[in-house]
Parts: structure tokens; C-alpha cells; sequence
């Protein structure tokens, strides 16, 4: 039944990435970027809808008032990454416009990669590793004066469910040296659509919402240990059964 579920789901999904793809390349060219981002948050929404239809996967947000408190400040979210869930669905649970930092190659799968392409995101070369540094500097840095929120997965990949991978300085580094605040975010997602599975599994996802992390007068390896020490005490907060007794997180000096 689940293998089933899941077939439709992504069947349906497919069809409509394709048509909505398609209408994004008729009328994006008379849209403004901001347009066209809120234009693409219908597409968010729909595969919601069709992953509750289909597979009975819900979500529940907890915490929405950190993010609604600071809504025209500069902010990068720093996420767990479980799934490709939260790829999908942050575009249209949260209140700003969110530009994605990912690697250029996603720009190639037909229909999403093009779409993409069409709006305001940080794509990097990860095979050249000082030039995407800069290159997320610099765009950081615009986005950010364009009032967007940068998302980054700090893990740098997916991670199981009850896994925890060491964090990455770059997003923290970004916040820094533009001066942006961050919000950290905790959720469960793997449990329902796990790390590169085809299989969707009926449940409810938490997504958690942290409180603003600032990074006046810190260094950034002071700020990502803040980050992941949040990040992680929460998963065991919000998703308990998929983590040992002895994988507790120790308090911060």
C-alpha cells in the first residue's frame, strides 16, 4: 500500500511540475523576480497537498513567532537536513523570500532545475571550492539587500534520521561577514520521506523554529557550535525515538 501511495504521488507530482513548469516559462517573462518566486510557492503548495493526499504526511510548525519577530531583519536559516522534504516545503511554509544556496548541477534536471534557474538563488561549483566561497559572499550579500532570507543546510548532505553530521562553518562565516542574524531550524522529516528513498511514509512532520541566533562581536566557529547545539538538543526533542540515551548533546561551555 505504501509502495502504491508513494507511485501516485510521485506520478502526480511529476505531471504537475511539468504543466506548472511550462506555465512558469510562459509568464515569467513578464513577472518580476519577486513575482515569480510567489508565483512559484503555488507549486510548494500543490506538492503539500498532493503528499498529504496521497501518502497522509502532515506537518505542524512550532515556533513561527521567532521568524515573525524579526521579518525585516537580515537573516540566514541554517536547517537540518534530512530530506527533500524541507527543499520543497520551506518555500511555502515561511513568511519571506528564501534564496537557496545549492550546486549548479541542479539546474539541470528538466522542468525544476530550469524553473530554478528563473529565480533569485546562490548556485556554486563545489568542485572549486574557493570560488564558490566568494561567490556565496558576494550574491549573499545582495540577496540579503534585496530583503531575501538565505537558507543553508549547514550538514552540507543529507543525514539519516538519528544521525548527526558535523556542521559546516560556511553559512555561520556568511552570517558574519554580513552582519545577518540567524534562525536556526529543527525538523523530523526523514521519518516520513526518508534520505534518498522512494518510499513516503504516512506521519506527521515537526518542523521547529529556533530563536534568533546574533553574531555581533562572534567569530564563526563560535556561531555554527551555537547553531548546532540547538539544532541538535531539539531533534531530541522532537523526534526522541530515533536517537540513543547515549547520543544526548552536552551543554554548552
Amino acid at each position: 500500500m505504501i509502495f502504491l501511495r508513494s507511485l501516485c504521488f510521485f506520478m502526480c507530482l511529476a505531471v504537475f511540475t511539468v504543466l506548472y513548469a511550462f506555465s512558469c516559462f510562459l509568464i515569467y517573462p513578464f513577472m518580476s523576480t519577486s513575482a515569480r518566486y510567489t508565483y512559484i510557492r503555488g507549486w510548494s503548495h500543490g506538492a503539500l497537498w498532493l503528499l498529504q493526499l496521497f501518502c497522509a504526511v502532515r506537518y505542524e510548525m512550532r515556533g513561527m513567532s521567532n521568524m515573525l519577530a524579526v521579518l525585516d531583519k537580515p537573516i540566514i536559516l541554517l536547517s537540518k537536513h534530512q530530506s527533500a522534504w524541507e527543499t520543497i516545503a520551506y518555500i511555502a511554509l515561511f513568511p519571506k523570500q528564501l534564496c537557496y544556496v545549492f550546486k549548479k548541477e541542479l539546474l539541470y534536471i528538466p522542468f525544476f532545475g530550469w524553473t530554478l534557474g528563473m529565480l533569485r538563488m546562490i548556485h556554486i561549483d563545489r568542485q572549486q571550492r574557493d570560488k564558490a566561497a566568494l561567490a556565496v559572499a558576494e550574491q549573499g550579500r545582495i540577496r540579503l539587500s534585496q530583503g531575501c532570507w538565505i537558507i543553508i543546510y549547514p550538514e552540507g548532505t543529507r543525514a539519516k534520521t538519528g544521525a548527526q553530521i558535523p556542521y559546516r562553518k560556511g553559512g555561520a562565516r556568511l552570517a558574519v561577514d554580513t552582519a545577518a542574524d540567524i534562525i536556526p531550524i529543527a525538523h523530523n522529516a526523514g521519518q516520513v520521506w526518508p534520505k534518498n528513498s522512494f518510499l513516503k511514509y504516512p506521519g506527521i512532520v515537526t518542523v521547529s523554529i529556533g530563536p534568533l541566533i546574533t553574531t555581533k562581536d562572534k567569530n564563526p566557529s563560535v556561531v555554527i557550535r551555537e547553531v548546532e547545539h540547538w539544532i541538535e538538543t531539539e531533534m531530541r526533542v522532537i523526534d526522541s525515538a530515533a536517537y540513543s540515551p547515549t547520543s544526548a548533546i552536552a551543554p554548552m561551555n
